[in-house]
């Protein structure tokens, strides 16, 4: 599966808006065809709160449909999957209470995101449990990746664990390419 951009439909009228964020069957239509068992919801009170790059290796590798639904955050997915022709490259969106945008990011891929704005809220299901001893990721910072990150003059806020991740390499990531590449996102 692929890293999605989903966009879902807003209804407005002068009370608001109403959206349908999950449809499985829609969804399945988009390539997003997974079961989704455990929903996690997190809130950052500062710009530039950077939570990642994180994952779970197999057997408990979870897919993931995230969502910002307070604030803003720059979102991005890299490429773990030993043997990709797109190993260790990356796509990002901006994913805001505002543009109601969603983003899929497929088991293989190593995931994170940092706050755009203050007491950003973001919601997103997983495809498998949150397993402790299953944890893994890379550190935000690996100069191989050479990510974007739109931060504040200050720098980014960091979790210890976070501080502390190696960089990516194909020898301690626990994925395997499944054939499918890194497109650019679609939705």
């Amino acid at each position: 599966m692929p890293v999605r951009l989903v966009r879902p439909r807003r209804f407005g009228d002068a009370r608001g808006w109403f959206s349908e964020t999950y449809n499985k069957a829609r969804y399945a239509e988009l390539g997003i065809d997974c079961a989704f068992v455990q929903d996690n919801h997190s809130m950052s009170r500062d710009v530039g709160v950077l939570r990642g790059l994180h994952w779970q290796a197999p057997p408990y590798g979870q897919a993931k449909l995230i969502r910002c639904v307070r604030g803003a955050i720059w979102d991005v997915a890299v490429d773990a999957r030993r043997g990709s022709p797109t190993f260790g490259r990356w796509v990002s969106a901006e994913l805001t209470a505002e543009n109601g945008h969603q983003l899929f990011v497929p088991i293989g891929f190593a995931h994170g995101f940092v706050t755009l704005l203050p007491d950003s809220e973001v919601e997103y299901k997983v495809s498998a449990p949150y397993a402790p001893d299953a944890e893994g990721g890379v550190v935000w910072n690996d100069p191989s990746l050479a990510l974007l990150w739109p931060l504040p003059p200050h720098g980014p806020t960091l979790s210890p664990k976070d501080e502390i991740l190696p960089p990516l390499s194909e020898e301690m990531s626990p994925f395997a390419y499944d054939g499918q590449p890194l497109e650019p996102i679609a939705a």
